[in-house]
């Protein structure tokens, strides 16, 4: 079934000696799912491989490429990938389990959890490690993504580590209270929404009648078990004492996710190197605007290269990182 949730309205740099290639091999790549394939994209250099990465999505229908139905068009991961198979970095990415490619996985792409997503990454982590013979995989979550990726790494000895973007630095829940309170126009509907966020932190499913149609969209019944599960992690305490590389990469032109979150998770893990990019927004393209709406046009131009610093910090990061890392043993 189609997934059609709506879940979030959601500085030192390494570098490396990066070799150049104009010409990336893209494949088409399969890994098993509960009932069918999960699927996605594969850009390799061609040159000799170094780090290999595989980009995990945001939140709700975001595809493969980082695009949504909901109208955002910009192609970050697609962009992403291009950007750093021209600076030597295999890259994976793909539709999640109930959405695009990946429909076939699952019955009812809105019944998925976060616990389930993890469970997807661990799985293509093994099907890449197969395909390229990494001995690790890192793992480069954005946004929602970022939430999963810590989740996986957490119990996953094969990660290399985690390149973290846009990622929230505290609970769901907290987020959406954040973003809901930063728009005037709802205040109107605060009286509804608020109390239903913390029956859904309490594991409690929220009755939805008489609801306003824009808070039925986000607390429909059919993602509320998404929304429980999603709201019951704290990305501080994945990340505290992790241990591998780390890289936090936040755009100061972000309305979703803010320079706070990022420094909440350097608080939570002071290891982890922290870049904080001027006027990059949440799909990664460069604005010099404060102006909103010239913001949110970005999102669906996928025209738009992404903002050159991003390529750079994530690139350089992990080439830096990578030797070390990617020479440890399977197992």
């Amino acid at each position: 079934m189609k997934q059609t949730k709506h879940v979030l309205c959601l500085s030192a740099v390494f570098c490396g000696v990066v070799a150049a290639d104009s010409n990336p091999a893209e494949t088409l790549v399969e890994a098993p799912g509960p009932i069918g394939a999960l699927k996605g994209t594969m850009l390799s250099p061609v040159a000799d491989q170094g780090p290999v990465a595989l980009i995990v999505p945001g939140s709700g229908p975001t595809d493969r490429d980082g695009n949504s139905p909901a109208g955002v068009l910009a192609a970050p991961y697609r962009l992403l990938a291009e950007g750093l198979a021209a600076r030597g970095v295999t890259t994976v990415r793909i539709d999640k389990r109930g959405l695009a490619g990946s429909a076939g996985a699952t019955l009812d792409g809105n019944a998925v959890t976060i616990a389930d997503y993890v469970t997807d990454v661990r799985t293509w982590m093994t099907v890449i490690r197969k395909r390229t013979s990494a001995s690790c995989i890192w793992l480069l979550g954005h946004s929602e993504g970022g939430l999963v990726a810590m989740a996986a790494a957490k119990t996953q000895q094969n990660v290399c580590g985690l390149v973290l973007i846009s990622a929230a630095g505290q609970p769901m829940g907290e987020v959406l209270r954040e973003q809901l309170k930063a728009n005037p126009a709802n205040a109107p509907l605060l009286d509804k929404a608020l109390p239903a966020i913390d029956a859904l932190e309490a594991g409690k499913r929220v009755d939805t009648t008489n609801m306003a149609p824009s808070l039925l969209r986000l607390f429909n019944p059919r993602v509320q078990g998404f929304l429980i599960d999603a709201f019951s992690y704290d990305p501080r305490q994945l990340i505290a004492g992790y241990g591998k590389p780390v890289l936090i990469v936040q755009g100061l032109r972000d309305l979703q996710v803010h320079e706070s979150d990022a420094r909440l998770l350097k608080q939570a893990d002071p290891e982890a190197v922290l870049a904080l990019l001027p006027d990059v927004n949440h799909v990664l393209k460069t604005v010099a605007s404060d102006d909103r709406s010239v913001n949110a046009a970005t999102y669906a131009n996928a025209s738009l290269p992404l903002a050159p610093t991003v390529v750079d910090v994530i690139s350089d990061f992990l080439n830096a990182n990578a030797k070390p890392h990617q020479s440890e043993p399977n197992n």
